[in-house]
């Protein structure tokens, strides 16, 4: 008799999945994440901002970026190549990042953006992930990242209004 692995996840453990609604349109959550003059403001979480930003964001098209530590300056590089890109309700694109071992592993992103009164429900799912550490290293990436969106997002709101 064969036992699973303790290191091994499940088939729901190996996906990410977050939900956020932001006081914006659509249109405009979409643009953030494949117009690199938004994405450079929000991308990385709050201790790794983007330093640099290539988004072709067109299927096949590629897109790379940096975010480099606010503590030591290190750098991280991450990127992969656009599946599919239907303005403003889907993205799906490949993400690795560029270094050896599982952190080299590629994953499948796909984020909706559906329209609630003005605000957009953003739905983030990222897998297969092939261990804890992994998934919740992302999960606190990812969510520190969507925070820098909000705030990125309220930011072009209020300087709107002016």
């Amino acid at each position: 008799m064969t036992t699973a692995s303790p290191f091994v996840l499940a088939p729901a453990e190996q996906e990410l999945i977050i939900t956020r609604t932001f006081a914006a349109p659509r249109a405009l959550v979409f643009a953030a994440w494949i117009d690199p003059r938004h994405a450079i403001n929000w991308w990385g979480p709050r201790d790794y901002p983007a330093t640099h930003m290539e988004i072709d964001a067109r299927p096949g098209g590629r897109w790379r970026h940096c975010l480099r530590a606010t503590q030591d300056g290190r750098e991280l590089w991450q990127g992969g190549v656009f599946r599919e890109v239907v303005p403003p309700e889907r993205l799906v694109f490949t993400f690795s990042w560029e270094e050896e071992g599982e952190r080299g592993l590629e994953t499948l992103v796909t984020v909706t953006f559906a329209e609630e009164a003005g605000r957009t429900q953003m739905t983030f799912r990222q897998t297969p992930f092939r261990s804890a550490h992994e998934h919740d290293g992302h999960q606190e990436g990812w969510t520190s990242t969507f925070d820098r969106l909000d705030v990125h997002l309220k930011n072009l709101k209020g300087n709107s209004s002016q």
